[in-house]
């Protein structure tokens, strides 16, 4: 399940919380909101000006980025990206923060592009997770993505670099800006922290040089930004695999199954869905906090709840795999769902990148 307080505070934000106190406590909220939206443009207008320093690096820099806290789809948009670029003959880094990794902070390499250096706990799941999935693909880590861009120029000499999560870190230059917006939910409640999920104000998206709309249903076509070039996403799921390693298999494999879904990510609730689109029938779910660390009280809760449930089956997300390999005796019999990125009019993604190599 998610943290109380993370829970508390989606349901918070959203009105679905009525009592006396509640309704105290999100007015206070409100009221503070628009002291943050103020520091966050201020902040911005220092970089743009110069009164914060920002520094490039000697090779282009893509960001992938959002304005709404949680998942809008990057790791699957980065590994596009970066799948594109590695096929293009290039040397591409991505530069991760690593967050939940033990080795957050510091710059560490987590891959050279042919062996991991670092495990799922030490780089954290999402950059373990891209230098797993796109072969031939270097990540670092490090809180301060320059430095960490200086760290993979000097010992990976990569010939471009993409900013993961980058477009609030603006003390590092990027020469393509690319804004992630969920084509449900855009602007989620449409409030910026702390009375709602917005990083940044609506207006910081002007930064932007294209803008991806990701988890786009058949036929919508969004298109919030007129003039700015645009493409639109969705996430597909494309199989999965055992946990452990094996040949991937198809979601027949789980059609009739007593499945027990469980994940660790921003919006679990959108990865059971997908699930059931294909036709899965769930007879538990669980949801952790985004990028939970599996340890003792976790394992355990799957192990409750697939008991209880009668599972017969386990299915989790790619993101959650990578953390769970020393349980996979323990847990049984558990597959990990293959995410995909499909772009059905990539054309203007495509032209800002040939513009850019």
């Amino acid at each position: 399940m998610k943290l109380p307080s993370e829970q508390y505070f989606r349901e918070l934000v959203d009105g679905k919380r009525h009592g006396v106190p509640d309704r105290l406590l999100l007015a206070s909220l409100r009221a503070l909101a628009p002291v943050y939206a103020l520091l966050l443009r201020l902040r911005a207008a220092a970089y743009r000006h110069g009164v914060l320093p920002s520094h490039r690096l000697p090779v282009p820099v893509i960001s992938v980025g959002n304005l709404v806290l949680g998942g809008t789809g990057k790791t699957p948009m980065v590994a596009w990206l970066a799948g594109y670029l590695v096929a293009r003959g290039k040397r591409v880094a991505v530069l991760s923060r690593g967050y939940g990794g033990s080795a957050e902070g510091e710059p560490r390499i987590v891959s050279d592009g042919s062996r991991m250096l670092l495990t799922p706990e030490q780089s954290g799941d999402e950059p373990f997770l891209l230098a797993q999935k796109v072969p031939g693909l270097m990540v670092v880590t490090g809180a301060d993505r320059y430095r960490a861009g200086l760290l993979a120029l000097r010992e990976l000499k990569p010939d471009i670099c993409i900013l993961d999560d980058g477009f609030q870190h603006l003390r590092l230059r990027r020469d393509l800006d690319i804004l992630l917006l969920d084509a449900a939910r855009p602007f989620a409640n449409g409030r910026t922290l702390p009375a709602g999920f917005l990083r940044e104000s609506v207006a910081a998206a002007a930064r932007a040089d294209l803008v991806v709309y990701t988890r786009c249903s058949p036929g919508v076509r969004p298109d919030l930004f007129t003039g700015k070039p645009s493409c639109r996403t969705s996430h597909q799921l494309a199989g999965m695999v055992p946990l452990g390693g094996g040949e991937r298999a198809g979601f027949e494999l789980a059609k009739g199954a007593r499945v027990t879904a469980f994940s660790g990510i921003a919006d679990p609730g959108a990865f059971f869905d997908l699930l059931e689109e294909q036709g899965v029938r769930l007879t538990a779910t669980l949801a952790f906090a985004d990028h939970a660390s599996y340890g003792e009280p976790e394992i355990a809760a799957i192990c409750r709840l697939r008991d209880a449930s009668r599972s017969t089956l386990l299915i989790t997300t790619e993101k959650d795999a990578v953390k769970l390999a020393p349980f996979v005796q323990r847990i049984g019999p558990c597959f990990a769902v293959i995410l995909e990125l499909g772009c059905d009019d990539s054309a203007p993604l495509q032209a800002a990148l040939e513009k850019l190599l």
